[in-house]
């Protein structure tokens, strides 16, 4: 059977040999000993030494004092980059995110020792020998996310730590160690969870929406209170019952529909919010006994452009997001002529047509009850949208075999807000009957809509 050595890459041990040829010692360290001890490949190699970084300037042919001040160098070979730290000890976090100092260390134990969770905290050495101090490997196969140590230590060190806490257990498709997850509630109101940066949560989140289930983590978010003090607006669909038409709360839908949706991040944040607008909107009929949710994904819309932006999230990817909570509700019928179909496409734009479908699905296969008929009338209503597409079907003034120029020239008009009304009902003429986009009958008609006829 292969050694834990054997599967790491030639530069890397190379790094290790080079550092003991120097009388010193090399560990491979973290995130990449987490994903062997996974059969995964790991997409970054971290490298631990007792060698310091003055000294390691001196070992190795190009090095680039990336974080000098904290231990760590970057050593290139060729052309590739691997970060090599020496081994250390840190002080206090006051700022949540960085030790205010940092002291070196002879002994790989003590340097793991401040790492976050066990799954973390382990080492293999120039030999392929393991290092695991803390259970890493144990809690990795019994599929456990535990903090190393004290865990409210380790979460008032760093603040983020509790969302990664959250994170790791979807990645690794784990549950929380129950002290960990209580220390995780209690550093709510420690003040180095406060300082985290909208940015560092965004990031938390787009990592959590690669996972299989990302449910896993908004739960745990969830049940330590960590979501109320980030997104309060996503916990008011905790207990908010819905109609005959799902089988779960607002809250297990928006879970489902998540879990239920491709692994794009984008998409997934989609799923997260696409029904964030129904607490504000539900009503009981007198008519049927049954609740209602009218206009909830304009709400819905309406609410997750500030919480977005809230955190950071950049401008186009809001609009995307935005736009497909917006018109996540598609109530297509087999009857729909094609200039109903046309004026869909028109409202919600050709080019969101691929990712709204995708979030439809998942939301039909959410629901908690059998989806084949919601799922046959999005397939129905694919065919029918991509044949239209593909047959040059005008869905915008753009398309349309006349412009502003034509008006200019042939009419004499002025561009302007006039100009703009009779493109739409243009526009409108041709949704109706596409055979009308051609120049001579579109003129004919911007003369007519000009005298008033």
């Amino acid at each position: 059977m292969p050694s834990l050595l054997d599967q790491i890459p030639d530069d890397v041990r190379f790094l290790l040999r080079r550092l003991r040829e120097q009388g010193k010692r090399g560990w491979i360290v973290g995130g990449c000993v987490r994903d062997l001890l996974r059969d995964q490949v790991p997409k970054d190699w971290d490298v631990a030494t007792d060698a310091r970084p003055g000294e390691m300037k001196g070992m190795f042919a190009r090095v680039v004092e990336t974080g000098i001040r904290h231990g760590t160098v970057t050593v290139l070979v060729d052309g590739r980059p691997y970060e090599v730290t020496t081994l250390r000890g840190e002080g206090a976090y006051s700022d949540g995110r960085r030790p205010d100092e940092v002291h070196f260390v002879d002994d790989i134990r003590q340097d793991l020792a401040r790492r976050d969770f066990t799954c973390n905290a382990i080492a293999i050495d120039s030999d392929g020998n393991l290092i695991d101090p803390f259970g890493g490997r144990q809690d990795l196969a019994a599929g456990i996310v535990r903090a190393v140590g004290e865990p409210i230590e380790r979460f008032a060190e760093d603040g983020l730590r509790v969302l990664r806490a959250a994170r790791f257990a979807a990645v690794l498709g784990a549950r929380i160690d129950p002290a960990t997850e209580q220390a995780m509630g209690d550093a709510r109101a420690h003040a180095t969870f406060r300082k985290v940066s909208a940015e560092r949560i965004r990031e938390e989140w787009w990592k959590s929406m690669r996972a299989r289930r990302p449910s896993v983590a908004f739960e745990a978010m969830l049940r330590t209170g960590i979501l109320a003090l980030i997104a309060p607006e996503l916990v008011e669909s905790v207990g908010c019952a819905q109609n005959r038409f799902h089988a779960y709360d607002v809250w297990g839908h928006a879970m489902a529909c998540l879990d239920a949706c491709e692994p794009e991040p984008l998409l997934r944040l989609a799923a997260l919010l696409h029904d964030v607008g129904k607490p504000r909107t539900r009503e009981l009929s007198a008519k049927t006994g049954d609740y209602t949710f009218y206009d909830h994904e304009a709400v819905g819309a309406q609410m997750a452009d500030p919480l977005l932006e809230r955190l950071r999230f950049g401008n186009d990817e809001r609009a995307r997001i935005v736009a497909l909570v917006r018109h996540h509700l598609i109530c297509y019928a087999s009857d729909w002529t094609d200039s109903a179909v046309r004026r869909w496409l028109r409202r919600v734009g050709p080019e969101q047509l691929p990712d709204l479908l995708r979030l439809a699905r998942a939301d039909a296969r959410g629901k908690g009850l059998p989806p084949d008929e919601d799922l046959a009338r999005l397939d129905e209503l694919e065919a029918r949208a991509g044949r239209l597409v593909a047959a040059g079907a005008a869905l915008s003034v753009r398309d349309l075999a006349i412009g502003g120029r034509e008006l200019i020239d042939e009419l004499g008009m002025q561009p302007g807000p006039a100009m703009g009304r009779v493109l739409a009902q243009l526009l409108e003429q041709v949704l109706d009957d596409p055979g009308r986009n051609e120049r001579a009958v579109l003129l004919a008609a911007a003369r007519a809509i000009v005298a008033g006829r």
